[in-house]
């Protein structure tokens, strides 16, 4: 590989980690607007013209605001998990199967089960190194929560997998081009919608959030920058979940302007379900991923791997 080559391939990372974060600024400008019509208020509405940079007057204000921290937290770890929380949410977006020049998965599903499993570790470090007793229920919740449903996860992205027979995302064009997966996998792809939700700790499965209905969480003794690292890697995993439910049942990748409109519509269902849904109860979310979701995406493995023998 020549050394433009690696320039090139530089720049386009560059280029796509520009966009993530850009996306993820008018990602939660879009949250607060909606939210607000929701409960008809406006967002906001003051900042450049029609709050539209609001995003970046945010990002200002908690980037230059002093770091505060804990006198008996575990300091490097404390400080080091939301860095490395944002890295890995940015590492996602590798896979993203651009067509100019970029890096090409083939095993880009095992790609994204591994960087979420890391995202783990950050979210339990972050809530054990704060030496606080609610950040580390806030955490082992959220850890709890995130371990269950990645397994259900995992199991519904393999029926996906076993109809494509193939790991690599770009895959998922070629067989959707007649019927997308989202028919022909309906109760799967609802299954799919609420292991998103939960995977990335949203509303009505914000239990982190609602820590005896007073703190934050895991991150309640997070201020300024690490507050807003573990911000934007919530959102951005919020962007990639919406991209990869578009990629794996509505139609596949397409630089096509209709494959923006169904990501713009997921991401915005992420926010209408928090706009409308109260909170699940937690003892119900740990049922559903083990007595429900898990003996029904299984059983549906079997079927579908049943179905490609018989159609081969």
């Amino acid at each position: 590989m020549s050394m433009i080559d690696l320039l090139m391939i530089f720049i386009g990372l560059l280029i796509l980690i520009l966009g993530v974060l850009v996306g993820v600024a008018y990602l939660t400008l879009m949250e607060r607007k909606v939210l607000g019509y929701i409960q008809i208020r406006k967002g906001p509405n003051k900042v450049g013209l029609i709050g539209i940079l609001q995003p970046f007057s945010d990002a200002i204000k908690l980037f230059t605001k002093e770091t505060t921290y804990p006198n008996f937290s575990n300091y490097y770890c404390y400080y080091f998990s939301p860095i490395i929380s944002f890295i890995l949410s940015l590492m996602i977006w590798v896979l993203v199967p651009y067509y100019y020049n970029m890096i090409s998965f083939n095993l880009g599903i095992l790609f994204f089960l591994c960087c979420t499993s890391m995202g783990v570790y950050t979210v339990m470090i972050a809530g054990w190194s704060s030496n606080s007793n609610y950040a580390l229920l806030g955490g082992l919740r959220a850890v709890a929560q995130t371990i269950s449903y990645e397994v259900s996860m995992a199991l519904i992205m393999l029926s996906g997998v076993i109809m494509i027979m193939d790991f690599n995302l770009m895959m998922f064009y070629y067989y959707q081009k007649l019927i997308w997966f989202m028919f022909m996998m309906f109760p799967l792809m609802l299954m799919w919608i609420s292991s998103m939700l939960a995977e990335t700790n949203r509303t009505p499965f914000d239990f982190a959030e609602g820590e005896s209905e007073l703190v934050s969480g895991f991150n309640i003794e997070y201020s300024s920058g690490g507050f807003a690292l573990i911000f934007l890697a919530e959102y951005s995993s919020i962007l990639f979940m919406s991209f990869l439910f578009v990629i794996i049942y509505m139609g596949g990748y397409e630089l096509k302007l209709m494959f923006y409109l169904k990501l713009s519509f997921l991401s915005f269902l992420f926010i209408w379900v928090r706009g409308t849904l109260p909170r699940y109860r937690y003892d119900k979310l740990m049922y559903l991923a083990w007595k429900s979701y898990l003996p029904i995406s299984l059983n549906f493995l079997l079927f579908f791997i049943g179905l490609k023998i018989f159609l081969n």
